[in-house]
C-alpha cells in the first residue's frame, strides 16, 4: 500500500449541492471544514436531498470567510447568505436525527432556494457542530459528533475500486451509462494506489498527519444513479452493485471515517493501513 495516497478532496458547503474540490483542507472532529454545515429542510422540517430531488446537483455554494456561501444555480441571479446571528433554532429531521438549526435571516434567502427546487423549502445552518448531532451510537465513540453528513464525519472512496465497478457495469444489462464519474459517490477524499475493495478490510488508518477510525462500509442510495452535471437519472451504479456488492442489504461503494483528533489533509497525502 506504498503508493496510497490522497487523488482529490471535496466538500460540499451546502449539503446535495454540487461538491467543489480542494487541495487541502482543515478536518475538525466533526469532518472537513465547511462540509456539509447548510442544508435545506421542508416544511414539515425534514432535509431536502437529491433522493427527490436530484436538480440539487445543478446548484453551487461558494463558501465564504466566516461560514457564509454565495449560492448560484443555472438562470438564477447569485445571492449571498452570511452565516446568521445566533438565536432561535427551529427543529430539523435529518435522517432520523432531531437536530437544532439556524434559518437563515433573509426571506429572500428562502424563497431563492423555494423557486429553484419549485417547493416550499428553508435553507439552514448547523451553529455548534460540537455538540448538535451524534454520529450513530451503534458506531460511535463517546463524544463523536458530525454535521448534515448522510451519518459520518468524512467519506473515502477509492480509484481502484471505482475502475473494477466500471468494468462490472460494462459487462452488464446497462453499460451504456458507464463509465461512471466519481462524482457520483459524493466523497470527501479519494484515494488512488489501492487495490480494488481494499479498504473493505480497513478498520483504523493514517493520511498525511492524520488518523482516521474506519466504522464501516458505506451503504449507497437513488443519489448515485444521478449525473452530477445534467441531474439525469438512470439505473447505476445501484443495478450493479446489487449484483456484486450487496451485503446485509446494503449496497456497499466506499467507508466512513471518523478523524481521532483535528488535522489537516492535502492532495498527495499517503495513506497507510494501521489496521
Amino acid at each position: 500500500m506504498g503508493n496510497a495516497r490522497v487523488r482529490s478532496i471535496h466538500v460540499h458547503p451546502v449539503k446535495a449541492f454540487r461538491s467543489l474540490p480542494l487541495r487541502e483542507v482543515v478536518v475538525e472532529r466533526w469532518g472537513p471544514a465547511g462540509d456539509r454545515r447548510w442544508t435545506l429542510i421542508d416544511d414539515g422540517g425534514k432535509v431536502v436531498t437529491q433522493r427527490r430531488h436530484p436538480r440539487l446537483a445543478l446548484a453551487a455554494a461558494e463558501p465564504l470567510p466566516g461560514g457564509g456561501v454565495v449560492l448560484s444555480a443555472p438562470g438564477r441571479d447569485p445571492v449571498t447568505v452570511p452565516v446568521p446571528a445566533p438565536g432561535a433554532t427551529v427543529p430539523a429531521d435529518v435522517f432520523g436525527d432531531k437536530v437544532e438549526v439556524v434559518p437563515a435571516e433573509d426571506p429572500a434567502v428562502h424563497e431563492w432556494c423555494s423557486d429553484f427546487l419549485d417547493t416550499p423549502v428553508r435553507l439552514v445552518h448547523l451553529d455548534d457542530p460540537a455538540v448538535r448531532r451524534p454520529v450513530d451510537p451503534a458506531y460511535a465513540l463517546p463524544g463523536e459528533t458530525v454535521t448534515f453528513a448522510d451519518g459520518y464525519p468524512l467519506l473515502l472512496t477509492t480509484t481502484a475500486s471505482l475502475d473494477r465497478l466500471n468494468s462490472l457495469v460494462a459487462q452488464g444489462a446497462h453499460a451504456h451509462e458507464g463509465p461512471l464519474p466519481m462524482s457520483r459517490f459524493r466523497p470527501n477524499v479519494v484515494i488512488g494506489g489501492t487495490e480494488a475493495w481494499a479498504e473493505d478490510g480497513w478498520t483504523r488508518v493514517t493520511i498525511g498527519e492524520m488518523t482516521f477510525r474506519v466504522p464501516k462500509p458505506s451503504g449507497r442510495c437513488v443519489v448515485t444513479t444521478t449525473d452530477q452535471d445534467t441531474s439525469r437519472r438512470g439505473r447505476e451504479p445501484l443495478h450493479t452493485l446489487g449484483r456484486h456488492r450487496s451485503v446485509g442489504g446494503r449496497l456497499l461503494f466506499g467507508v466512513n471515517l471518523v478523524p481521532l483528533s483535528p488535522g489537516t489533509l492535502r492532495v498527495g497525502d499517503p495513506l497507510e493501513v494501521v489496521a
